[in-house]
């Protein structure tokens, strides 16, 4: 517990408020330890009451308010156990102490009642091991109906949570010590210590029931089987595969209403169980298949065609089923050399936006062959609400929403490093500009500095709304209208899932949404992102770092962008409004625009933010904009023409190419399997005779990767 905690340590990367909140709990953890030591060995029994009080206080708010020094207490070895062994034995140190001032018997028998209780500890903690890996299936899935799989509810606190537990079973056993401490007479500590072993007897019996066959879910085998039944009953037609980190989910949810628009049989296919959670509520069911055997039981299913909205290391692992062709969509489409990595050629199509994305990939030299691009336009935007004239009220609602740091180190990514603080500073010295801030939700996690710009960045939003926002309420009727929308939304979204519980759990909480449920989520976020505009305070500046609003509904509000080069740019042309781009990476204005077409249309601002006040003036007066007719024609280069609609444009690609898989899946049937696999005595480079066998060979390449 007395492990030195360098203040850096545990405060890097953290606002001051927090980071001073964080060295407080800590500082007052530590207090609290070194007071009960003094209490035991002084011995005074009131500083070890009050100590110990202290201490169960703060354990509690740690849990309920700093998780993350938790993490950073048990990097230190003092760990939840730890620091409860210590309490427990300071506690009877001082009153072995007490007992020998006042004559009192010993009180070493109560030892052995706190080793049998940490021994059931111990005890729950292995069983808990032992049902977290009956309760951890080879497939995990939402909108499927898997009862047949025996799905049960899940003990949280017993499987999930070992300190909560500690120290929810231990506080008797604590709470009886301190009141003998002062009461000096072992009955209260009789009683606690009998409370905590009985209640850590009565978990472990329920693990252990856990464990009964009975009482387990299906084994590995079975829920195999049951997959493969599902696969052949509900036959899938398309796919959208996703994989990638905690903070990448945007990336496949953005695709979600396409995927439920698309012609024939969806299913969103995920590698990572995490995953499952954080895809957005949909209709469209949802498999995760860990594991790379089963994930290839997909070469036998029905499944044509898989859309693929990002790059990962796992992508390779799909791209060995030969019976499936593959689509590269994209999360979104820019500028930079990630909108056309070389790796897109191992797709079977690259799906993209307009022609600029299609002449893009014939600069960049990748590989990608021009008949493998197809144009689809960008069907997420056809909502985007189009552009309705110059602002009308007193404020002109600017978003600046820049792009993270990337992982080249390139200064020209994100404009937040370098002229970030300046833009947001001239944004709001104009006293008739509402901004709206909304940062990269992966800012910082390359570049330290960029988050502290960023925190800088949010920290001057603050400051400017205490001043405007001085005497200003938000509206009563918007806001009690909101809290209604925003508790209809968690309750059609979270689908009466507990925050705490396990993924077999979520899949019984999970397994048939109520008919129309994605139609309803579509139609209250609506209601709701109009209530929560109407909420606001008027004027007042917003830090956009929630899931709600999304970043498309601030483009509905937004008079004008600023942003990077990225996909923000290309997605915001769709409404047809002035934007403007950061120029941070040295370069001059005409190397800029002709380096990054998608700048062709945009007020390029310099890092010091000098031309901020021009820019706000030629959005307030329309008759002062040059680059109205520009955005028009790069609108139709980025994205392509209105009609037929870029969901309809989809679909067709998506026919063609489920055409496509299933003629070659016909092929292959056709031929004998024997045909498909060499002759140990032919050299297919030299013999004459194995032309036909080289062509066969190719397919053989692709299956043979399975491996």
């Amino acid at each position: 517990m007395h492990v030195p905690l360098p203040h850096r340590w545990f405060t890097a990367g953290l606002p001051h408020r927090q980071a001073a909140l964080r060295v407080l709990v800590a500082t007052t953890l530590l207090a609290a330890t070194a007071a009960q030591a003094a209490g035991a060995l002084l011995p005074s029994a009131p500083l070890l009451l009050g100590a110990t009080a202290a201490s169960l206080a703060v354990e509690g708010a740690l849990y309920r308010w700093q998780p993350g020094l938790l993490s950073m207490l048990a990097k230190a070895h003092a760990d939840i156990t730890v620091r409860h062994v210590l309490r427990d034995l300071l506690l009877v140190v001082g009153l072995l102490q007490l007992a020998g001032q006042g004559g009192e018997p010993r009180y070493a028998w109560l030892v052995v009642g706190l080793l049998a209780f940490y021994a059931l500890h111990c005890a729950i903690q292995a069983v808990s091991v032992l049902v977290r890996r009956t309760r951890t299936l080879p497939v995990v899935t939402r909108n499927i109906d898997a009862s047949a799989l025996r799905l049960t509810r899940a003990p949280a606190t017993l499987l999930r949570h070992p300190g909560r537990r500690l120290l929810l079973l231990g506080l008797p056993a604590t709470a009886g010590l301190a009141a003998t401490a002062v009461t000096r007479t072992s009955l209260p500590a009789v009683a606690g210590i009998a409370l905590s072993l009985v209640l850590a007897a009565a978990g472990l019996g329920a693990l252990l029931l856990r464990l009964l066959p009975s009482r387990r879910p299906a084994g590995e085998q079975e829920v195999i089987d049951w997959f493969d039944a599902w696969l052949e009953d509900y036959r899938p037609t398309v796919g959208l595969y996703f994989s990638g980190g905690a903070s990448s989910a945007y990336q496949a949810n953005m695709w979600l209403e396409t995927m439920s628009r698309l012609e024939g049989r969806p299913v969103i296919i995920l590698r990572e169980r995490f995953m499952v959670a954080k895809i957005a509520a949909t209709d469209i069911p949802v498999v995760c298949l860990p594991k790379v055997a089963t994930l290839m039981r997909l070469e036998q299913s029905s499944l044509r065609v898989l859309i693929h909205p990002s790059n990962s290391g796992k992508t390779s692992q799909v791209l060995r089923i030969p019976t499936i062709k593959h689509a590269f969509v994209n999360h979104g489409e820019s500028d930079k050399l990630s909108s056309c990595n070389p790796y897109a050629k191992a797709y079977d199509e690259v799906w993209v936006a307009g022609p600029e994305a299609r002449e893009r990939y014939a600069r960049a030299e990748v590989g990608v062959e021009d008949k493998d691009v197809v144009e689809i336009g960008r069907p997420q935007l056809d909502a985007v609400h189009p552009y309705a004239g110059p602002p009308t009220g007193p404020y002109t609602t600017v978003l600046y929403a820049p792009t993270w740091e990337g992982w080249d180190g390139n200064p020209g990514n994100t404009s937040v490093l370098a002229a970030g603080e300046n833009l947001v500073r001239a944004l709001l010295a104009d006293p008739g500009v509402r901004l709206l801030y909304k940062p990269h939700p992966l800012t910082g996690s390359v570049d330290p500095r960029a988050g502290a710009a960023d925190q800088r960045i949010r920290e001057l939003i603050r400051a400017a709304n205490r001043e405007r926002s001085a005497g200003s309420a938000r509206p009563t009727r918007s806001v009690a209208e909101l809290d209604r929308l925003t508790a209809e939304l968690d309750r059609l979204t979270a689908a009466g899932v507990r925050p705490d519980a396990d993924q077999v759990e979520r899949m019984l909480a999970q397994s048939a949404p109520p008919s129309g449920r994605a139609e309803a989520v579509s139609r209250v976020t609506a209601a709701w992102e109009e209530a929560y505009w109407a909420s606001l305070p008027e004027g007042e500046h917003q830090i956009v770092i929630d899931v709600r609003p999304a970043l498309y509904a601030c483009f509905d509000v937004a008079d004008l962008l600023i942003s990077d080069v990225s996909s923000v740019i290309s997605d915001f042309l769709a409404s047809g409004k002035p934007y403007a781009v950061a120029n941070t990476g040295g370069l001059s204005e005409e190397a800029f625009r002709a380096e990054f077409p998608t700048v062709a249309a945009a007020t390029v601002l310099t890092p010091d933010a000098g031309g901020v006040p021009a820019l706000l003036e030629s959005v307030r007066h329309p008759e002062k904009d040059e680059l109205a007719d520009a955005r028009a024609e790069l609108k139709l280069r980025l994205l392509g023409p209105d009609e037929p609609t870029a969901q309809e444009r989809c679909n067709a690609a998506l026919h063609a190419l489920s055409t496509t898989a299933l003629h070659h899946r016909t092929r292959m049937s056709s031929i004998p399997q024997e045909a498909l696999l060499p002759s140990p005595r032919q050299n297919p480079d030299t013999d004459p005779g194995t032309g036909t066998g080289a062509e066969a060979g190719a397919d053989t390449g692709a299956r043979g990767g399975q491996g």
